[in-house]
């Protein structure tokens, strides 16, 4: 198999050289040059036809956004972001326009600070680097689509209770979820909780950005948080998010993960608490990503009388997640990211006018 081709766009002479060695040492990966700016990585695009793209955001004389915006447009390519802006909602807005996954880059210029991002960043290209770019061109040219489902369909039921709506996703998940969430209003019998791979620091700024977008209340979660209807709890990046039951209320929990924890915040922990302590029927939802995460949590969900929905592979950006999910046998349906919103209401009875 030919070795990834990498592209280090990045305005710091000291990142750029750190990327690029970080990125040469990993077998099946080759840095094949760099650019300054957007303006710079452009001219290096056409030269060397890159299989993947660092990107920092901030740059001078054009910037991130206006490069992606081009790249999009003129050579779509498989994008990872790495940002300093853990509070900004910035990341997302590229992340709409295309990238694929994101990075932190920590604040200190030290190479124990830099380096810290070694694993995320190995991982990230590995699985991003042979990315079907067509999905996400689909993605970007349909970003509201009318996701209500017909009439007719929904006629055929009416909501009778609340439902736990449980979504799990990772690589190209942010979009995925925020269209999800875009399609749902605040007076639905629906209570939404979120786990969507993500180092701390950024999720704060994704669930403000959800809130601003969607008629529903999203906020970061935090120990002590109700669920209610029209509200969405978003695990905080690092932690996971768990559940108690106090009478028939129930209330988020947040913990640490343990020390050999692969993914996090982890989608089957919190699949796995609100299959034991949920009040109301559970509906999971695994969305785009690389790993496994989710399948056990799905069968548990399930085994619960839970209700189950997979991403079909024509629209995951990454089809590792919903593939294990449907490997157990334990998913009701399977279909695009454009019909997951209908679908949901279709099952919890929701009548959309």
């Amino acid at each position: 198999m030919k070795p990834i081709r990498v592209l280090v766009i990045d305005d710091s002479a000291y990142n750029r050289r750190t990327i690029s060695k970080i990125l040469d040492d990993i077998p099946g990966v080759s840095v094949v040059g760099y650019a300054i700016n957007g303006e710079d990585g452009l001219r290096k695009l056409a030269a060397l036809h890159p299989d993947l793209i660092t990107l920092d955001l901030e740059m001078p004389r054009m910037d991130g956004f206006t490069f992606l915006r081009i790249l999009m447009q003129q050579r779509p390519t498989p994008v990872i972001v790495i940002s300093s802006r853990t509070e900004d909602e910035n990341v997302f807005k590229a992340l709409e326009l295309g990238a694929l996954d994101f990075v932190g880059k920590p604040s200190s210029r030290s190479d124990n600070q830099l380096l810290q991002i070694r694993d995320d960043l190995i991982r990230k290209v590995l699985q991003c680097g042979r990315a079907d770019m067509r999905k996400v061109m689909r993605r970007i040219s349909t970003p509201n689509a009318d996701f209500r489902p017909a009439p007719e369909e929904v006629d055929k039921k009416r909501a009778e209770a609340s439902h736990l709506v449980l979504i799990g996703a990772s690589t190209g998940g942010p979009p995925a979820v925020q269209s999800i969430l875009m399609a749902m209003k605040r007076d639905y019998p629906l209570m939404f909780a979120v786990s969507q791979h993500m180092p701390a620091g950024f999720t704060r700024a994704f669930a403000e950005r959800l809130n601003k977008f969607c008629d529903l209340d999203v906020a970061e979660a935090r120990t002590g948080d109700l669920l209610v209807p029209g509200r969405a709890l978003i695990a905080p990046g690092g932690k996971n998010l768990q559940f108690r039951r106090r009478g028939a209320e129930l209330i988020a929990h947040i913990t640490d993960p343990e020390e050999d924890q692969r993914f996090v915040p982890s989608v089957d922990i919190m699949f796995e608490s609100a299959a034991r302590v949920s009040p109301v029927e559970n509906l999971a939802v695994i969305l785009t990503g690389m790993g496994n995460d989710g399948a056990k949590g799905t069968t548990l969900v399930k085994e619960s009388g839970g209700y189950a929905i997979a991403e079909h592979e024509f629209s995951c950006v990454v089809f590792g997640m919903p593939k294990e999910a449907i490997a157990t046998g334990s998913i009701d349906r399977i279909c695009p990211l454009p019909d997951i919103a209908p679908s949901i209401l279709y099952h919890c009875g929701i009548q959309v006018v």
